[in-house]
């Protein structure tokens, strides 16, 4: 025992910049576990095989990491863990009030049932005698067959209710591609409501260290979670609406994946999704995109952004395929990849809505113009609703603005991509348990600007493109977003990039409102260099430089940015 001690106390620990924590007595406590099922871990002789590992530790799990890095561990993805943490504890409070306002609607309706009257004689006025004594005892046995009737519905319905109320198990998760187990055992210890936890891997190397650190992290996490050696699609399909969350977390594109994970998800089941292919998603390779997700990228300042709502849109027509569609609660770009959470849902009737969410964007070739054309509509006709395809197009063939052609690009998923109430109870969960997520600061800058956004407006312009095709100055973000307020329009950043400008107001508003910059400038040149002349000097639109007065809600979008440019660097 001595001797296994010593050998984990020379154990090597990996520095990180996520301020992730190492304890040896947890360790050796680990060890002594280690000790006692030396067999299972297939580590040999001890002596030799505990050197090529070391301790990492990531919130309140610890992994075994071989020195030959067998097993692929990328310690940048804290955020994503730490995000999905976040949504996990948050989609497990909603279960619970969705399923409490259920049992309560339910138990509404079996308190207005009628408690029934005993049997006894019907009134001699409501019925026409002619035999008095076999129509007593009809009369008897009618009474009788309506109070058990009665209390038998009344049963019926608190036994549902009862039943309703039973049925809210603890969620059941799948993680599709599990390498180390660092996700999954980071779900067992941290989050105590969920139940059982499938960890998946086709290869053989990391299911087996998969399980070894399940094991090391002792009864709680041994207990939770299960690692098999399967494939993830195949497994999947044979086990259709089984899980309550699914996570797919693939490294590079998660499109092969998405019909079966669509299939093995509860109605009303969390979809948790990655891709890191955003070369191909950004509009690197516009036909690999179009192969793998069925949509055209485009190449542009918002084109994290698309491929966030290309990514969704292919989880949409995935599942419009089994009658069933898709609630985005969150989707973010962080790093070097884009994740989405999703909520699964079973419908017919809405799935023929799917096309008032997805559009094709036009681009200019030229300057920074878009517009976006839906792919369907609807019409009322009778108090009968008719679906039929959108109108087009939405441009001419040459941009009003700078009169170049557009590239069409699409179809992306236009509706909103967050829902605000969850991000809202997610942030507040965050700052509430603050110690518990290594990459607080990351993500709750993240949450604080996704907060922040316009939910109903996809995409957005960039100042910095909009002055390149100026050939202007940048004015102040500050002044610009008041000048867009002060016409009446809305105005946000984005979480994807610092220097975004979401709004809703059209495109030749934000050009008039630039034009109109560039006169402002020209005016105050002039009138500096005439100033010592004394001259008198006029500018026809310098009347609309009072659009630019500064508004008290233009400046809380900028701290935002700064906050997103100071966790990312």
């Amino acid at each position: 025992m001595r001797f296994l001690i010593g050998t984990a106390l020379r154990l090597r620990r990996i520095p990180s910049k996520w301020n992730l924590s190492f304890c040896s007595s947890a360790s050796c406590r680990r060890f002594h576990h280690l000790e006692q099922s030396q067999s299972e871990f297939d580590m040999g002789d001890a002596g030799e095989k505990f050197e090529e590992y070391t301790i990492v530790q990531e919130g309140e799990a610890e992994i075994l990491l071989h020195s030959g890095n067998r097993v692929f561990y990328n310690k940048t993805q804290v955020n994503n863990r730490d995000m999905s943490i976040a949504i996990l504890r948050t989609f497990i409070s909603k279960c619970k009030e969705e399923h409490a306002t259920k049992f309560s609607r339910k138990a509404h309706l079996a308190s207005k049932m009628p408690e029934g009257t005993p049997p006894g004689p019907i009134s001699e006025e409501s019925n026409i005698v002619q035999d008095e004594e076999p129509q007593e005892d009809c009369e008897m046995k009618l009474n009788q067959s309506l109070y058990e009737m009665e209390t038998i519905l009344r049963e019926s319905h608190k036994t549902i209710a009862s039943k309703e109320k039973e049925e809210l198990k603890a969620p059941k998760v799948l993680e599709a591609l599990a390498a180390s187990g660092l996700r999954s055992i980071r779900y067992a210890r941290e989050i105590d409501e969920l139940g059982q936890i499938v960890a998946l891997d086709c290869d053989k190397v990391c299911i087996e260290a998969c399980k070894r650190n399940v094991q090391f992290n002792g009864s709680v996490a041994s207990s939770k979670v299960e690692a098999h050696l399967a494939d993830a699609r195949v497994y999947m399909l044979t086990h259709p609406k089984e899980f309550d969350v699914v996570d797919l977390d693939p490294y590079g594109s998660p499109s092969v994946f998405l019909d079966s994970a669509i299939q093995t998800v509860v109605d009303g089941g969390l979809l948790m999704c990655t891709a890191t292919d955003l070369a191909v998603l950004c509009g690197g390779n516009a036909a690999v995109c179009y192969s793998k997700y069925g949509s055209y990228p485009l190449k542009g300042k918002y084109c994290h952004e698309m491929a966030l709502r290309i990514l969704l849109a292919c989880i949409e027509t995935h599942a419009n395929r089994h009658k069933r569609y898709i609630v985005p609660i969150l989707s973010v770009h962080m790093d070097f990849y884009i994740r989405v959470f999703v909520r699964i849902f079973t419908s017919a009737n809405e799935v023929k809505n799917t096309p008032l969410r997805l559009s094709y964007v036009y681009q200019c070739i030229g300057c920074d113009s878009f517009h976006l054309q839906s792919l369907g509509r609807t019409s009322i006709k009778n108090n009968s609703v008719k679906h039929a395809p959108g109108f087009g197009p939405v441009v001419p063939q040459e941009c009003s603005n700078c009169g170049k052609k557009f590239n069409m690009g699409g179809p992306i998923w236009s509706a909103p991509i967050h829902d605000q109430e969850w991000v809202a109870s997610m942030l507040a969960n965050v700052k509430a348990m603050k110690d518990r997520y290594p990459a607080y600061e990351k993500i709750s800058a993240v949450l604080t600007t996704v907060l922040e956004e316009l939910p109903d407006v996809p995409l957005f312009v960039s100042l910095h493109n909009l002055c390149t095709t100026l050939k202007c100055t940048p004015p102040p973000a500050a002044m610009l977003r008041s000048a867009v307020i002060n016409a009446g329009y809305r105005i946000s950043g984005s979480h994807v990039n610092p220097l975004a400008l979401k709004t809703d107001a059209p495109m030749d508003v934000i050009w008039d409102i630039m034009r109109c910059w560039v006169v402002y400038l020209s005016f105050i040149y002039l009138l500096l260099s005439q100033q010592s002349s004394g001259e008198n000097s006029t500018c026809k639109s310098a009347r609309n430089s009072d659009s630019f007065q500064r508004t008290n809600s233009a400046g809380k979008f900028c701290s935002s940015s700064h906050r997103i440019l100071e966790n990312s660097s």
